[in-house]
């Protein structure tokens, strides 16, 4: 796979027990893990040797990435797609370019760029790299916009765009609305006018997250319970019942979500937060004619890998509403590379209310 042969080639070797200084030449810090398992035992912050800058690279000095679900699982070796061991943590972020090859054409020093695929290893001061695995990104972003730019918000654009053909007033309804890609999907869903039903987990503070996610923009939250009581029929009184479901937790709270599905609605799952299988009614199946689909942004990537103008025209509508103030990071902490360990204690807590963001 094209990503795996980046990793193993693009990362040439490290120097074990290594030095807490700033990259140095061709050395660079990184947070290193050589075996899978739990990120808070198998990373390390070590020093990386860098490969040469060459004809066609592009040196990167990375100045935030986040912490995501899915880069933990890759570190436990539970995700899809796995790298070869030793490998940096980090598949998201944003750098400035700080040197290009002779054949590089497309970006200079001083541009602003984000991984394109997954398997860079973004948890590092420095990285080399392609042309054609960056992509430019506008500097008159929040930096930490866009170190969080190119998997939630992605995600959610894609679902909202790809599997119904949604009009103004029309509506979606998820579960995990807390997460990064659902408060991403509130906030897209509200700039183009379509109303949106969020599930989330009880909890001890409630209150206090309802309020946030209406706030950005959300129209009904509510907790997994109600998706079973009676009151439900009210809701739909003064919203149209969703044409759009997207599920990341799976269980118990995606078969009571689908049964307020439209008749012809589409369910999309792009997450398994509960661990348990997605169970579906045959009814829902037969006499609602509900279509079951899965997405993964990693995968829609590799399928336009020869359309990056698909790719591009994302990120641009995605810029505009950063800049019209109509789409916000999650609420984030900011923690050092060298203060990993707490980043990565606080984006394993349950009820997380905040994304860790390294900055170097």
């Amino acid at each position: 796979m094209r990503w795996l042969a980046v990793v193993s080639s693009g990362l040439w070797g490290r120097v074990p027990g290594g030095s807490r200084r700033r990259c140095l030449g061709s050395w660079c810090q990184a947070l290193v893990y050589e075996k899978h398992g739990d990120p808070r035992l198998s990373l390390r912050l070590e020093r990386w040797k860098l490969p040469d800058l060459g004809n066609a690279g592009v040196r990167v000095k990375m100045l935030a990435a986040p912490i995501n679900p899915s880069d933990l699982n890759m570190i436990q070796g539970t995700y899809a797609l796995l790298p070869d061991l030793p490998a940096v943590g980090g598949n998201e972020g944003v750098g400035e370019v700080l040197a290009v090859g002779s054949d590089v054409t497309g970006l200079q020093p001083g541009d602003w760029v984000i991984p394109i695929d997954a398997g860079l290893g973004t948890w590092r001061t420095e990285m080399v790299a392609a042309e054609d695995l960056l992509l430019k990104v506008p500097k008159d972003l929040p930096v930490e916009s866009a170190a969080t730019l190119s998997v939630n918000p992605c995600t959610a654009y894609r679902m909202l765009l790809d599997f119904e053909t949604l009009r103004p007033g029309d509506s979606v309804i998820q579960n995990a609305a807390n997460s990064g890609v659902g408060q991403a999907v509130i906030q897209i869903a509200a700039a183009l006018g379509i109303k949106t039903i969020n599930i989330v987990r009880d909890r001890p503070d409630l209150q206090t997250l309802v309020e946030k996610l209406n706030v950005m923009g959300a129209d009904h939250v509510i907790p997994e319970e109600q998706l079973r009581k009676p009151e439900m029929k009210d809701l739909f009184k003064s919203v149209p019942r969703p044409r759009l479901a997207l599920n990341c937790v799976g269980g118990k709270s995606t078969t009571d979500m689908l049964r307020h599905l439209e008749r012809g609605g589409t369910m999309v799952t792009y997450g398994g937060m509960a661990k348990q299988p997605v169970t579906v009614p045959v009814s829902a199946l037969i006499f609602n004619d509900i279509s079951l689909r899965g997405f993964w942004m990693t995968q829609w990537k590799k399928n336009h890998a020869q359309n990056k103008e698909a790719l591009v025209e994302m990120i641009e509508s995605l810029c505009q509403l950063i800049r019209r103030g109509k789409l916000s990071p999650p609420a984030f902490t900011q923690t050092t590379l060298e203060e990993y360990r707490a980043a990565l204690d606080e984006s394993m807590k349950p009820f997380s209310s905040r994304k860790p963001i390294l900055v170097m």
